[in-house]
């Protein structure tokens, strides 16, 4: 004779079934079921009259409750230029290693390296990441193709800041970053009085003018030289696509072509690359050489003596501004409520902090 199936527990038939808690909250169970398990998103006054049942109902203990209440968290995302360009690795490896900093505000991030320079793959990269995330903080490019998708995803209710280099007449809702304007002046004052008064050349080197940051970076440069030294001649500008091994050859081309040059300006990142080349023409004490942006790269060139000075800006309080400006959005606040204007500096190596 088979044996008799065990009646059940008193505790399988005291507990709480998905029927209990859809009859309990007048829903159906494939509603609780996607509340209860993140399944899909569901309206916030039906999500809470399910959790609200669970709970009546011991289905859910205290901690499970406060978990399934919790808002989901922001997904931001950070799309920075590929290349050799230190101080954007720095950045994004902040992103990365400072997930802790963002628990108070119910984010998480993530940074993502695109083709640099390349509009189209930026509006695209700005498009897919649009549908997956809540918010995206990128370092734009002067560019129709740019501009079209920032405006679509501002239609799609996804902000996106702009860090570093704005986009002029665009839908983004911050700029997060220097006065660049102001940031070339100041290199231009610098050399200008790091040289004194002796006549000389002085060059420039930028990433791309694509980047509205590095036009007006030199604009700025150009005017103080304008208005102050006149007894110094700019030779003009390279690009270097803030790329190390390009900013050695386009350095090497400037000291072959104008032996008498006094002066370098790199107007974007990686700053080794136009030191190496300095260093291997004997001129690294000669040429008064300015740059962007402190990483352990320019610390060194500033110890040794190969750069004069750094003009930079945090990078922790730049992300931590993103992150600001987009809760802020989240709770319905002010966008820049809290939000800490971006200081430049100009470090030398008598003040590296």
């Amino acid at each position: 004779m088979p044996a008799r199936p065990s009646p059940p527990s008193s505790t399988d038939a005291s507990r709480a079934r998905m029927v209990d808690i859809a009859r309990a909250a007048k829903v159906s169970t494939a509603t609780v079921d996607r509340v209860l398990n993140k399944r899909a998103r569901v309206r916030d006054a039906t999500a809470h009259r399910v959790l609200k049942a669970a709970s009546a109902l011991d289905y859910l203990p205290e901690t499970g409750l406060l978990a399934a209440l919790a808002p989901e968290p922001l997904r931001l995302s950070f799309l920075l230029p590929a290349g050799t360009n230190p101080f954007l690795r720095m950045l994004s490896d902040m992103v990365g290693y400072s997930q802790e900093h963002w628990a108070p505000f119910n984010v998480k991030c993530r940074a993502e390296f695109i083709e640099s320079f390349n509009p189209h793959e930026l509006a695209a990269a700005l498009l897919r990441r649009g549908r997956r995330c809540d918010g995206i903080a990128m370092m734009a490019l002067e560019h129709p193709a740019v501009r079209e998708a920032v405006a679509t995803l501002a239609d799609r209710g996804v902000p996106v800041i702009t860090l570093i280099s704005d986009l002029a007449d665009s839908r983004r809702v911050a700029y997060i970053g220097l006065d660049n304007r102001a940031a070339g002046r100041t290199a231009g004052y610098l050399i200008g009085r790091f040289m004194r008064a002796r006549a000389a050349k002085v060059a420039l080197i930028a990433g791309s003018l694509s980047y509205s940051a590095h036009e007006e970076r030199e604009a700025g440069f150009l005017h103080v030289m304008g208005e102050m030294f006149e007894h110094l001649q700019v030779v003009g500008l390279r690009e270097g696509h803030d790329d190390a091994e390009k900013n050695y050859r386009q350095t090497c081309a400037l000291l072959e072509q104008h032996p008498a040059l006094g002066g370098i300006y790199n107007i974007g990142g990686a700053s080794d690359g136009v030191a190496r080349a300095l260093k291997e023409a004997g001129r690294e004490h000669q040429v008064v050489f300015i740059g962007h942006g402190l990483t352990p790269d320019t610390r060194a060139l500033l110890i040794d003596g190969s750069m004069d000075a750094v003009i930079t800006q945090s990078p922790q309080i730049t992300l931590m501004n993103c992150v600001r400006i987009f809760t802020n959005l989240r709770d319905r606040r002010e966008a820049l409520a809290g939000v800490e204007s971006t200081r430049s500096q100009v470090i030398f190596r008598e003040n590296l902090p």
